[in-house]
């Protein structure tokens, strides 16, 4: 496992934890939110697609960026819908159980992305034709 990918797992597992000790501050604080938000956002979604086997090409990057605030929300809602089902909805339930399913799939390999697999978004030089119609 090379660094790099060691450190993003270790960045995408420990993001939610920080979220969730930034809302033990004070209530309107932005350091407060702005970890929640973007852990919300972004983290699980992050978790479930990166890191990837190889380096990604620009287009996989743009890919996974794009697909990871959906993942993350659909988590999110899919999350608080069960939460809500078994009557223990709270904001500090939702956190936490988003920071370990992060915290466990960081540890995954991230799911394979078309663009990466198939070069997506790479300029592929074509011989003009020649001859025959």
């Amino acid at each position: 496992m090379k660094v790099e990918e060691h450190r993003l797992r270790v960045a995408v597992a420990l993001s939610g934890w920080v979220a969730l000790a930034a809302t033990a501050l004070p209530g309107g604080s932005p350091l407060r939110w702005i970890p929640a938000l973007l852990f919300v956002c972004f983290g699980p979604g992050f978790a479930v697609l990166h890191p990837q086997p190889a380096r990604l090409r620009s287009g996989a990057r743009l890919e996974a960026f794009a697909l990871a605030a959906p993942i993350s929300l659909s988590l999110g809602v899919l999350t608080a819908t069960s939460l809500f089902l078994v009557e223990a909805f709270s904001g500090t339930a939702f956190m936490v159980s988003l920071a370990a399913f992060a915290t466990v799939v960081a540890a995954l390999p991230g799911l394979p992305l078309p663009a990466a697999t198939q070069g997506a978004a790479e300029r592929v030089k074509r011989k003009p034709a020649t001859g025959d119609r």
